[in-house]
């Protein structure tokens, strides 16, 4: 599934720090009603690939870290370590059991390929702000 619980609760941590200047994890969790070990989570994901900054200390807190318009779904599914793939077989080192008994190879793969591709291209043209307003 491409939308995983973890993807979503991004999506709301997300959302909520584009609306607030800052937040602690604590509040973000009551508020998108995100348990609060997926919220620390979540938040850990996503402030390691820089989408989110976290400042310790009595006035520390939570921030957005990146411009919502210059990061996409396709971005956010791969930073959350969701998986895209819509069959196993389009995952990159996959060995098919069938291919070797397919005659002149498997007619299925390609065709589930062109559709990976068009999601693909569909996720990487959905930026996060379009997503979240």
């Amino acid at each position: 599934m491409l939308i995983t619980r973890e993807v979503d609760y991004a999506l709301r941590v997300l959302r909520i720090l584009s609306e607030e200047k800052s937040m602690t994890v604590s509040e973000i969790s009551e508020v998108e009603m995100i348990p609060q070990q997926f919220a620390y989570k979540t938040i850990r994901k996503l402030r390691k690939a820089g989408f989110v900054e976290v400042t310790r200390g009595a006035k520390g807190g939570c921030r957005l870290g990146i411009d919502l318009e210059e990061k996409s779904l396709y971005d956010l599914i791969t930073v959350m370590e969701a998986s895209r793939w819509i069959n196993a077989c389009m995952q990159e080192g996959y060995r098919c059991e069938r291919s070797a008994t397919c005659k002149g190879g498997c007619k299925i793969h390609p065709n589930l390929m062109n559709i990976q591709r068009q999601l693909d291209d569909q996720l990487k043209s959905c930026s996060l702000a379009m997503i979240i307003s």
